[in-house]
């Protein structure tokens, strides 16, 4: 057991223990009972971090039982469900919860679960919810995912515009850089795509290695400037890392 699922357990016993030290008990009060929601609700996700989503549902279970309407908790199953394949149940629970209370973060996860379902169209309108908070720290994030979602639904220059807000608002954003450098090498702005595929780089310096498509990008762009050494080192890196990919397979139609 970690140290932080015995802190909650501590709190537990706090919340639910001995009668004996006063004439209310916590669970009487709508305060004990929102800190023991509260505290479910740590537990839940403590056991989703570490990949047990069995043992999540049981807190987040007692967690509905006190507050059937909190966003916190059915923002929580969602993810638990999310993470067991159980689409029909993800999808409820985070409408439940957007209905509870539309925050941004949760607007957020609900459209990466939508995107990941394929649902472009839903999930770019609740990545456009979720930008309605300004105070919202994970922004520049939203922006990404909105970017990224424009792309699959064809909107190339949307896409550019929210690529451009999202590193306004957090320039430390290396998928940004990449799908930046990428859309300005297609529309053959080659000076612009290589400033941004150099920056992305700096940013991936602490990576083994780069995904295929970015070496792909890496090459091409060593091509345009003549840089023999680039093309060698990420061709190499291709070559070993993503033998079988298609972006391997491009490299080599492309050599011919």
């Amino acid at each position: 057991m970690g140290m932080r699922q015995l802190s909650l357990i501590l709190v537990f016993s706090s919340l639910l223990g001995c009668v004996s030290e006063g004439p209310t008990r916590p669970l009487d009060t709508e305060q004990g009972r929102r800190e023991a929601r509260d505290a479910y609700v740590k537990l839940g996700l403590a056991y989703l971090q570490q990949g047990s989503t069995s043992r999540a549902k049981l807190p987040l279970s007692k967690a509905l039982e006190l507050d059937p309407n909190s966003a916190e908790t059915h923002a929580a199953l969602a993810l638990v469900f999310q993470t067991e394949l159980e689409t029909k149940l993800a999808d409820q629970h985070y409408r439940q919860a957007i209905s509870a209370n539309p925050t941004a973060r949760i607007l957020n996860n609900y459209g990466s679960f939508l995107y990941d379902q394929g649902r472009y169209e839903e999930a770019l309108a609740r990545f456009q919810q979720a930008t309605n908070d300004p105070l919202y720290q994970e922004r520049g994030r939203v922006f990404e995912n909105l970017g990224l979602t424009s792309l699959k639904l064809g909107q190339t220059e949307q896409a550019r515009e929210y690529f451009n807000r999202a590193l306004r608002l957090d320039n430390q954003q290396p998928m940004v850089l990449l799908e930046l450098a990428a859309l300005s090498y297609d529309s053959k702005d080659y000076i612009v795509a290589k400033r941004y595929y150099d920056q992305y780089r700096v940013q991936q310096t602490n990576q083994q290695t780069l995904p295929a498509r970015s070496l792909l990008l890496g090459i091409r762009l060593g091509r345009v400037f003549q840089d023999q050494n680039q093309i060698k080192i990420l061709s190499m890196q291709l070559q070993r890392f993503y033998p079988a990919s298609p972006e391997y397979n491009t490299y080599l139609s492309e050599q011919q």
